[in-house]
């Protein structure tokens, strides 16, 4: 399903660890695609609130939990600044999509990085 929601659509999610050679650029291909499912995900459920909100991008960090052990295999890893642009990202998807006011740590509390 294409993402309709046109700041989501053009936004280039991780966009400042492509210029990082230590992320390879096609395990954040992937971690773009998390988020971009999550765009995806919110279009289909169309959470009325936080609270419906929530599960949503938790289940989204879960990913990212797995997607992290993948850098690792590469010998990279969530280190701050990636948490940070992940952390930012996720923001930016809830902001994007009517829920400025959300709590970044709760959006992805489900992590593990």
């Amino acid at each position: 399903m294409p993402i309709t929601n046109q700041q989501a659509r053009e936004h280039v999610f991780l966009q400042p660890l492509y210029s990082d050679p230590y992320f390879p650029d096609e395990l954040l291909d992937g971690g773009a695609d998390i988020l971009r499912r999550l765009c995806e995900r919110i279009e289909a459920v169309r959470p009325a609130d936080l609270a419906a909100l929530y599960p949503l991008t938790h289940a989204a960090t879960e990913e990212f939990n797995a997607w992290g052990e993948a850098l690792e295999e590469a010998g990279s890893e969530i280190e701050t600044v990636a948490r940070d642009e992940i952390a930012g990202d996720f923001a930016f998807v809830a902001t994007a999509y009517g829920f400025p006011d959300a709590d970044p740590e709760k959006l992805i509390a489900t992590r593990d990085w």
